[in-house]
């Protein structure tokens, strides 16, 4: 694969696509089997409550994950992706509900670099707050 964007059709500015990702317990249980990960943490009310936290909160790689979809989406090639890191700011709550959470992200081109590269910032937001900072990706364009 080879991005499908250009780094001549960029700008500083330029916005990706905003996405809306949805979490429910079973997508947590998956992940936990695909990564696993099973703290209880993620799948025990029960316990949740007892360690301080509001209910079941999702996985951080996995918010992270979901966050990047945006970026991998936009250029067309996962392998695009040359650095991309995160500080996790809020945990994403996830209820025992026919809903879930939803986890929103947006991108936008903040630096182009050298190389045919640009460096992507994404905001991500569950129930309206911030649950990633600093979140940052370093893509090669075409």
């Amino acid at each position: 694969m080879a991005a499908k964007i250009s780094y001549a059709d960029v700008e500083v500015g330029t916005e990706l696509p905003a996405q809306s990702f949805s979490v429910t317990r079973a997508t947590l249980v998956q992940y936990a089997g695909a990564s696993g990960d099973f703290n209880p943490i993620h799948w025990n009310e029960k316990f949740a409550v007892e360690v301080g936290l509001p209910d079941v909160i999702a996985h951080g790689m996995f918010t992270m994950a979901e966050a990047m979809r945006v970026v991998t989406d936009w250029v067309g090639d996962p392998g695009s992706v040359l650095e991309y890191g995160v500080r996790f700011t809020k945990p994403v709550v996830v209820p025992n509900d026919d809903k879930g959470a939803t986890i929103e992200v947006s991108g936008k081109v903040a630096v182009k670099l050298d190389d045919n590269t640009v460096r992507v910032d994404l905001t991500a937001t569950s129930a309206g707050q911030k649950v990633l900072g600093m979140s940052r990706a370093v893509v090669r364009l075409a």
